[in-house]
């Protein structure tokens, strides 16, 4: 993997700096794949991980500052921190949500252990669900409204949004299988803007479903690749980290064209124009291309972070080297 660090990306005032050689790990650290990560109030960045120590923490530098969570995952999937720095963990192998302090201590757990609820499903393969069930099978992300409240996207093994209060109380939820409005294949990305509306990257579906708080369908954005998670910056424009069709596919399916994109970040306004856009997978191991965005973050400096789930997504049947960069950092630049 080429640790080049003056790639330049993005357009317009979202031109960006790839840096792939950010983080740096203490001996004895490592991870087999990033599959999400997170930024705390002072711009640590969380990164949730397939390893030993599936939660490391790092300031905005680069540097270690602790880590937690081990032996408490079965398998890292989503994370998102609060206002008030709680961080929210999702293990879609053991189907439950957690929350903790900052420093790892748990506050409370949505789900039961090892309890998947009844979907119908057989497997981590969405096609097997035969009908929407109650929390959780799989779910993959969390997002927080600005009052407080939570909606999980219950997205491999289920195919619903479910709303909880902050106190972990479940609210409503909607959804079920199908393409659909407020149908989902793989309900895998949430965010929630300014205003309150709630974007699910629809991933199996490509495409982005709005809806309001209550969970009626408003609209949905279709110029996106598998999205896997989406994210505002402060000026309220959504970054979309997108699967594409070169990784990750189910068996069975196929890119609808030969020359279909591969991994990539998007930038929209917030009336849904495309600002800018990079990667696509065509040099997967270079700095500011991707294998498999898995997840996008946003420091208050502009800086985008960027994680890719290289060893599930195809590094583990050689599709891909294995030592692709797995989390990448784009600085922003001034133009």
């Amino acid at each position: 993997m080429s640790l080049e660090t003056n790639v330049i990306v993005g357009s317009g005032r979202l031109t960006y700096r790839a840096d792939a050689a950010w983080v740096r790990r203490p001996e004895g650290y490592a991870w087999q794949e990033v599959s999400a990560v997170a930024i705390d109030s002072s711009d640590n960045v969380f990164v949730f991980n397939r390893g030993d120590h599936p939660v490391m923490v790092f300031d905005r530098a680069g540097r270690f500052l602790r880590s937690w969570g081990e032996g408490v995952f079965a398998r890292a999937h989503g994370i998102t921190i609060g206002p008030d720095d709680s961080v929210y963990c999702t293990d879609d192998l053991d189907h439950t949500v957690r929350k903790f302090t900052p420093d790892g201590r748990l506050i409370w757990k949505l789900g039961t252990s090892e309890q998947p609820s009844d979907t119908g499903a057989t497997s981590i393969d969405y096609r097997t669900i035969t009908h929407a069930g109650p929390p959780f099978y799989f779910p993959t992300n969390v997002a927080l409204s600005p009052e407080g409240d939570l909606y999980v996207a219950d997205g491999y093994g289920n195919a619903r949004i479910h709303k909880f209060s902050a106190d972990g109380q479940l609210l409503f939820s909607w959804g079920e299988p199908g393409s659909g409005a407020r149908q989902f294949q793989v309900p895998h990305g949430i965010a929630v803007d300014r205003d309150g509306m709630v974007h699910v990257a629809d991933r199996e579906n490509s495409r982005i479903q709005i809806f309001a708080p209550n969970g009626e369908f408003l609209s949905e954005l279709t110029d996106v690749a598998r999205p896997c998670q989406v994210t505002f910056d402060a000026a309220g424009n959504l970054f979309v980290a997108e699967l594409g069709y070169r990784s990750g596919m189910w068996p069975g399916t196929f890119p609808p064209t030969p020359d279909a994109t591969g991994g990539r970040i998007s930038i929209f306004s917030p009336d849904g124009q495309l600002l800018a856009r990079w990667g696509g997978g065509r040099n997967p191991t270079a700095p500011g291309d991707f294998f498999a965005p898995h997840d996008v973050r946003i420091d208050s400096h502009g800086d985008v972070y960027v994680s890719e789930v290289v060893w599930s997504a195809g590094a583990n049947r050689g599709h891909v080297s294995p030592d692709c960069h797995t989390l990448q950092k784009f600085v922003l630049q001034t133009l």
